[in-house]
Parts: structure tokens; C-alpha cells; sequence
């Protein structure tokens, strides 16, 4: 990761017809999260008289040439103290997933979920990965959007082991399998001079998986149970216990979440760590740390980037995962 030496932010507004470049008040902030949050951009501005904006105006933040942030204008603060300088925060599409709905379906993928909520909510679809798993039914009773998109992926990822990541794409609705989204940035002594480190299997890990299938037919249970006994030999049985809609699906799904959950969680946060506009949650950095006995070498995922541009200056604090990802 490199630091930038010169760095052009621009701001734009639009309310209506009109549009605003205004001059920024140094310390832009863009917030990003891998689940359950929306983008969140804090700026302020300086308003010399001729700005008019309000809430629901189009913001889209650019730096360097590269439009990094498209949403919509929420909250402004005005103060006494400084009555010329406005300040703002804007979300982007995501922030209508705040909104509670109720939904059937049957046999759709994650993908046709999202875009049927897109439809209903008038929001704009950019590339949404096939998972190649469909759901095979499912009822949300009134649910957040963001709960009803993201069980549907937590769906997938328990019975498939593939995890995939939703969020906005500078104003396009965007669902991607984790692992297309590596990049070539190392993390070691030379950017992450300030980190806390920390492992653990307190918090969902699992060495023994029980899948339940209930048998309405003939009122039995059908189950399925995978193990790993090295694990169980280490760190004693901890078991997840999961139901199923399909016998079929029983076997393959206990296997997919005994994959995904037998693991060590690791957890590295790292503060003002050199900028790269490329990174958000859910990209994967290559990590190289040498911490007490532990050597840390392998990717680990964004959970939750903070880009702050002030003064010339891009830097990030990131909490990166190792290991496992919690759902």
C-alpha cells in the first residue's frame, strides 16, 4: 500500500437541475461494512449563499478522477458557531434495507432475491453473482431487507460452504463470491504499525455439526452428524445444531458447515494504515505479521474499512478476519 502525495476530493450534489461542486472542509470520512450496514460518507462543507441542498439530493464522492461513493444526502448540521459550514452524511442504497417487508419464496438463488426486493423498492441492479444454489423455500415475516438478504446468503453459504458479499457498487446493487475479490495490498510492520491482534474459538467455531431433518411424514428425526476428532481431541466437542427443509440437502449441508466453522478465529484491527481506494469490505489482503510466537501469513477479509481523506493524506483503519467469518 503507498501513500498519495497529491490527492483531488471532489463532492458533488445534485438537487434537481442543479448540481454543486463546493469547497470541502478538510476530513472526508467513508465508512463501509461487509453486512447489515449501509456506505456512510461524512463531509461538510462551505456554503457561501448560493448552495441549495436538502435531503434526498444525490451525493457522489471522487477521488483522484475515480468515483468511489454514489448515495443519497440524509442528515445536515448547521451550528452557530460556524453557521457557513454545513455538515452532512449520506448513505447509499443500502439504507433502504432498513425497511421492514414480509416475503415468500420458492426456489430462488440469493441473486433473484436481491432483485426482487430491488424491484419492489426501486433500486438500481448492478452485477449480481449466480450462486448456482436455490433456495428451496422461505418465509420472512416481517423482516428487515438487509435481514432478508442476508439470510438468504447465509443459506447459501451453509449448504454450498461459498460465502459471497452484497453491497452497493457506487449506486448498483452488487453480489460477489469472497474469493473474486482478493487483492494484491500486504499488510505487514511497514503499514500496520498500530494493530491489535486477537484469536479465539469462544465465538462460533464448531468441531461437530448436527443437521436435523423433521420427518412430518412418519414424525421421526433423520440426522446428520460430520466431526473433525482432531479438533474435538484439542479443543473438547462444540457443537452446531442446524434443521433442514430437505432430507436431500441433510448430508451436504452439515458437511458445508463443519468446513466453514471448524477454525481458529483470528481478528487484526489495524488504524491509519497507507489508503487504496480499491479496498472495501470484503476484499481480502495478504497479511504477513510476526506477533509474539504466532506468524501470521495468509489473507484475511475486510469486515469494516474506514477511508479518511484530510490533508493530502488517505489512510485507512481496517478490522481484518482470518480463519473463519462470522455470519
Amino acid at each position: 500500500m503507498g501513500a498519495c502525495n497529491t490527492m483531488t476530493v471532489n463532492i458533488m450534489i445534485s438537487n434537481g437541475k442543479e448540481a454543486y461542486l463546493p469547497a470541502i472542509k478538510e476530513g472526508v470520512q467513508l465508512d463501509l461494512e461487509r453486512k447489515g450496514s449501509p456506505g456512510t460518507l461524512k463531509f461538510a462543507y462551505y456554503d457561501d449563499g448560493n448552495i441549495k441542498t436538502e435531503e434526498g439530493n444525490q451525493v457522489k464522492l471522487t477521488v483522484d478522477g475515480t468515483d468511489l461513493f454514489f448515495g443519497f444526502l440524509f442528515s445536515k448540521k448547521i451550528s452557530s458557531k460556524d453557521s457557513n459550514i454545513v455538515e452532512c452524511t449520506a448513505y447509499d442504497q443500502l439504507r433502504y434495507l432498513k425497511n421492514k417487508d414480509t416475503y415468500a419464496y420458492n426456489n430462488l438463488t440469493a441473486g433473484e432475491v436481491i432483485k426482487l426486493i430491488a424491484e419492489d423498492f426501486r433500486l438500481n441492479i448492478g452485477e449480481l453473482e449466480d450462486t448456482g444454489y436455490k433456495i428451496p423455500r422461505r418465509e420472512e415475516q416481517n423482516k428487515t431487507l438487509f435481514d432478508i438478504v442476508q439470510n438468504a446468503i447465509d443459506e447459501t453459504l451453509q449448504n454450498t460452504g461459498k460465502l459471497y458479499v452484497f453491497y452497493d457498487n457506487v449506486g448498483k446493487l452488487t453480489l460477489k463470491n469472497i474469493d473474486s475479490m482478493k487483492l494484491d495490498l500486504l499488510v505487514n510492520t511497514d503499514t500496520a504499525q498500530s494493530y491489535d491482534y486477537s484469536s479465539s474459538i469462544d465465538n462460533k467455531t464448531y468441531n461437530q455439526v448436527k443437521v436435523v431433518y423433521k420427518n412430518t411424514k412418519d414424525k421421526t428425526n433423520d440426522v446428520f452428524l460430520v466431526k473433525s476428532g482432531e479438533n474435538i481431541n484439542k479443543w473438547g466437542v462444540l457443537q452446531l445444531n442446524e434443521t433442514v427443509e430437505t432430507k436431500e440437502s441433510g448430508a451436504k449441508k452439515a458437511e458445508a458447515l463443519l468446513k466453514y466453522y471448524n477454525r481458529v478465529s483470528k481478528t487484526l484491527t489495524i488504524k491509519d494504515a497507507f489508503g487504496d481506494i480499491r479496498v472495501r469490505a470484503g476484499s481480502s489482503l495478504v497479511v504477513m505479521l510476526q506477533i509474539e510466537n504466532t506468524t501470521v501469513s495468509s489473507y484475511m477479509v475486510a469486515e469494516k474499512v474506514t477511508h479518511a481523506f484530510k490533508n493530502d493524506e488517505h489512510l485507512m483503519t481496517l478490522k481484518l478476519r482470518g480463519g473463519l467469518f462470522n455470519v
